[in-house]
């Protein structure tokens, strides 16, 4: 992960997640994070500085538990990674837009309470897990194997 662009933010949702799903059956979710600086003027009083807005999208398990928990005017703090994406307009002048692929996101308890409730999704269409079917791993003969954390 050295060679991504990582970028956190804290900021509100300008609006509730829009989830949708992909043709394969994936989840994405969408929303606007908008965080403005606060400024001290030349009287000593705390200002609202320029507000900055930010597209991010989530996808599959993430995707759901955010479009399920999130709502507008909650705080924040988005993880991801910043992805490029390029595209012509119907008038062919090419367009450009900067967005955060959220690896993680969740409410910021600087000034508020949250709740945690683990998701249970055994029915997705993914499979039952977040990355499609399991595909099965090489084991390697040797004895220095660990036993996994969830192996009972």
């Amino acid at each position: 992960m050295a060679s991504d662009n990582q970028i956190t933010i804290v900021g509100n949702l300008t609006d509730d997640p829009e989830l949708r799903y992909t043709s394969n059956g994936a989840a994405v979710a969408n929303f606007r994070v908008a965080y403005s600086t606060r400024i001290r003027d030349a009287a000593g009083n705390w200002t609202d500085g320029e507000t900055s807005f930010f597209t991010v999208n989530c996808w599959r398990a993430l995707a759901e538990n955010a479009a399920e928990t999130l709502t507008r005017g909650t705080r924040v703090v988005v993880t991801g990674r910043l992805k490029q994406r390029s595209w012509e307009n119907q008038e062919g002048e090419k367009r450009t837009v900067i967005e955060i692929e959220a690896d993680d996101l969740g409410p910021s308890l600087k000034w508020a309470t949250a709740s945690v409730t683990k998701a249970n999704r055994s029915s997705t269409s993914s499979g039952g897990n977040d990355w499609g079917a399991a595909v099965a791993a090489p084991v390697g003969a040797g004895s220095n194997e660990e036993t996994p954390l969830d192996a009972g």
